[in-house]
C-alpha cells in the first residue's frame, strides 16, 4: 500500500525534488562512466602495487631459472593473490594468502595427473567449480580460496601442465606468492594507513538450496557443464575458455538480471580486447620487451578498472591473454576468433543456468537490498539522535559506512534495469528515481552524522519527534500494512548555546523524511508495475 504522510510534508518542493532526482541519477551514471572517481586513490594504488608485485614475482622466477610456463603460472598466482584476497584486515589478508597454496597446489596436481584422462578431468573440473562457488559461504576468505583453486585447474589446461612439471610449477607458485606478499605486506602496505572499510553485511541465514552459495554452486556447475560440452565441440584444445567465462560471470552476481548484464559485458570486453589483440599482440608478440610492457599495462588496467567497469577489465584480460599466447608461440588470428566464440558459449551457459536452474528474480534481490538500506537509514538516524542527546557510545559513523556498502549493492542489483539495452523504459525511470532518492537519504544521513559529531550533548523534543517519524516512514516502506505516523514537531525550545546545532540536525532529518516520502511512490504505489519484475 502507498505510504501515508502528512500533507505538509508532501506538498513542499515535491516537483523540484522529482526533477532533481532524475537529473541526479543521469549525472551519476555519466560521472561513473566517464570520470570514474577514485577516493583516496585506492584504485591507482592497487593497480601500481599489482604491477610491482607481479613484476617482482615473474622476475624472481626468471632469476632462479624457471621456464616461461612456470613464470607465467607464478605471475598468475601473484595476480590472483593481489586481486582476490580482500579480507577486511591486513592480518586476515596475510592468513588467506598463506592458505592459497594449501588449496591451489593439490588442485594443480590433480589437473596435471588427469590431463590425459578427458572424462575424469572434466568431471573433476566441474567438481572444483561447484566447490569453489560453494566456498563463498565462508566469506571473503572462502571466496579467495575458491577462486584460487578454480584458476589453478584452469591454468593447468591453459599451460598444458604435466606431472613431470609439477615440482617446478609448485616452486614457481610459492616463490611468486612470497614475492607479491613482500610487496603487499612490506614494501607497500597502504591498508595500515587507511581507515577500515566495512565488509558487506552478511546475508540472512538460509538452509539447503535457499542458501545463496548453495544455489549458485548448483547453477555454476550446471552452466559450466553446458559450456564445457559445447566448448569442446568448438575446440578440443581451448574448451576451458568457455568454462572460465561461465565461472567469472557468476562472481559478484546474485540474480538473473545481474548475470545477464555481466555476461553481456564480459562478451563485449572480450570482443573489443580481441580487436586490440589483432593490433597489438599479433605484430608485437615476438618482441619480448614490447610484450612485457603491454602485459604490465594490462595488469594495471585490470586492477584500475575492476571496480568501475567489468567491460574494461575484460578488455585488459583479453589483451594480456593474447600476449601470453604469443609468448608461448601459439598465437594466430584463428585463435583470437576462437576466444570470442568460447567466451560467448561460456556467457550463454551462465545465462541459461540462472534462467533455468533455481532462478532468482532481480526483484527478489533488489527488494531485499533496498529494505536493508532503508533500515540502515533508520539506524543511522537513531545513532545520530542518541549522540546529540549525549548517550555514551552512540556513534553514527559505522552505520553511515555500512549504508554506503548497502547502496553499492542496490546499484549493482539495479544495473540490469539501468542498462542502455533495457527496453522497459518505465521501470528504468523508476529505478533511476529510486537510486537518486536513496542517494538523497545517504547525503542527509551523512550531514546529520557530521552535525552530531561536532556538538555537545543536547536534547530537543523536536529532534526526537522527527527521528520518530523517520522510523515510522521506514517501517511503512519495509513492512506490509504499516503506516507512517502523523506526529508533528513539538514546540520545545533547545537548550541555550546549541540552537544552531539542533536546527541543523532538524534540517537534515526533515530532508531525510522528504526523501522517504517520495520513495513510497516508486516502491509501493498501487496499480503500478513492480519496480524490478523478472
Amino acid at each position: 500500500m502507498a505510504l501515508r504522510i502528512p500533507r505538509r510534508l508532501c506538498c513542499v518542493g515535491v516537483l523540484a525534488r522529482t526533477g532533481r532526482a532524475r537529473e541526479g541519477a543521469d549525472t551519476l551514471v555519466l560521472k561513473r562512466a566517464f570520470t570514474a572517481p577514485d577516493p583516496g586513490l585506492l584504485r591507482l594504488r592497487s593497480a601500481c602495487r599489482a604491477v610491482l608485485g607481479i613484476g617482482a614475482a615473474v622476475a624472481l622466477c626468471g632469476l632462479v631459472g624457471h621456464s616461461l610456463v612456470a613464470a607465467i603460472l607464478g605471475g598468475l598466482a601473484a595476480l590472483l593473490a593481489l586481486f582476490t584476497v580482500l579480507d577486511p584486515t591486513v592480518r586476515g589478508q596475510a592468513v588467506t594468502t598463506a592458505l592459497l597454496p594449501a588449496v591451489g597446489l593439490p588442485v594443480l596436481a590433480l589437473a596435471a595427473v588427469l590431463h590425459d584422462q578427458p572424462l575424469v578431468r572434466d568431471l573433476a573440473f566441474l567438481a572444483v567449480t561447484g566447490a569453489g562457488v560453494y566456498a563463498r559461504r565462508w566469506g571473503p576468505r572462502g571466496h579467495s580460496l575458491g577462486v584460487f583453486a578454480f584458476m589453478m585447474f584452469f591454468a593447468a589446461q591453459f599451460l598444458h601442465a604435466r606431472t613431470g612439471q609439477l615440482p617446478e610449477l609448485g616452486a614457481a607458485v610459492l616463490l611468486s606468492l612470497c614475492a607479491s606478499s613482500a610487496v603487499r605486506f612490506g614494501v607497500w602496505c597502504y591498508e595500515r594507513r587507511l581507515p577500515p572499510f566495512p565488509a558487506p553485511p552478511a546475508p540472512l541465514e538460509l538452509t539447503g538450496l535457499a542458501r545463496t552459495t548453495t544455489r549458485q554452486a548448483v547453477q555454476a556447475t550446471a552452466g559450466a557443464a553446458f559450456a564445457l560440452a559445447l566448448g569442446q565441440v568448438l575446440s578440443q584444445e581451448r574448451w576451458y575458455w568457455a568454462v572460465g567465462a561461465t565461472w567469472w560471470v557468476f562472481v559478484n552476481t546474485t540474480s538473473r538480471g545481474e548475470t545477464l548484464v555481466r555476461g553481456f559485458r564480459r562478451f563485449l570486453g572480450t570482443v573489443i580486447g580481441i580487436g586490440l589483440g589483432f593490433v597489438l599482440a599479433v605484430p608485437l608478440h615476438t618482441e619480448p620487451v614490447a610484450a612485457a610492457v603491454i602485459i604490465a599495462v594490462c595488469v594495471f588496467g585490470i586492477f584500475y578498472t575492476a571496480a568501475v567497469s567489468y567491460t574494461w577489465m575484460m578488455l585488459a584480460v583479453t589483451v594480456m591473454a593474447s600476449m601470453l599466447y604469443g609468448l608461448l608461440g601459439v598465437l594466430d588470428p584463428a585463435l583470437l576468433a576462437l576466444r570470442v566464440a568460447e567466451t560467448a558459449v561460456g556467457a550463454l551457459g551462465a545465462v541459461l543456468a540462472v534462467l533455468l536452474v533455481l532462478p532468482v528474480t532481480t526483484h527478489a534481490v533488489t527488494d531485499g537490498w533496498i529494505q536493508r538500506a532503508l533500515r540502515c537509514v533508520h539506524a543511522c538516524t537513531a545513532e545520530a539522535a542518541a549522540r546529540l542527546r549525549g548517550v555514551p557510545g552512540a556513534d553514527p559513523a559505522p552505520r553511515v559506512a555500512e549504508l554506503e556498502v548497502l547502496l553499492g549493492r542496490v546499484r549493482l542489483s539495479l544495473a540490469p534495469l539501468l542498462h542502455p539495452l533495457n527496453p522497459l523504459m518505465a521501470r528504468k525511470e523508476r529505478a533511476r528515481r529510486v537510486l537518486a532518492l536513496l542517494d538523497d537519504c545517504a547525503r542527509e544521513v551523512r550531514g546529520l552524522a557530521a552535525v552530531a559529531a561536532d556538538t555537545e550533548a543536547s536534547h530537543d523534543d523536536r529532534l526526537a519527534a522527527a527521528c520518530w517519524r523517520v522510523e515510522a516512514a521506514v517501517e511503512a516502506l519495509t513492512t506490509p500494512g504499516a503506516e507512517a505516523g502523523r506526529g508533528g514537531d513539538t514546540a520545545a525550545a533547545p537548550h541555550t548555546g546549541v540552537a544552531g546545532v539542533v536546527e541543523g540536525a532538524l534540517a537534515h532529518v526533515h530532508g531525510l523524511e522528504q526523501a522517504l516520502v517520495e520513495l513510497a511512490e516508486p516502491l509501493q504505489a498501487p496499480g503500478r508495475a513492480r519496480l524490478t519484475g523478472g
